[in-house]
């Protein structure tokens, strides 16, 4: 999980390794890799990324049941998933080697 900038101003991202719901179709507008994990920015439901990086490996895991904040953006580790969400909007995901979940 990463929080970064986009366009309208921030997002949280999560990058997953292995999972077993079907990668969506990568759209025509994305050039680069698609589908590795789950993107929420400042107006949107969130995505799926299409990026040229990963945010695998970026830091230390976040243990069960602790959360981080960062502006509107809150993620919070389950066992076995993350959830993201921007307060603001109310807009964000739930990713899972099960789930890929948008909300």
């Amino acid at each position: 999980m990463i929080f970064g900038k986009d366009a309208f101003g921030g997002q949280a991202r999560c990058d997953i390794a292995k999972h077993d719901w079907p990668t969506p179709p990568k759209p025509q507008s994305c050039e680069l890799d698609y589908g590795q994990g789950l993107v929420v920015g400042s107006r949107r439901k969130a995505s799926f990324v299409c990026a040229g990086d990963t945010t695998l490996h970026q830091g230390k895991a976040l243990p069960i049941g602790q959360a981080v904040e960062l502006g509107p953006y809150k993620c919070k580790s389950l066992p076995g998933a993350m959830r993201c969400i921007n307060r603001d909007t109310g807009h964000g995901f739930k990713l899972s080697r099960q789930v890929a979940k948008r909300f």
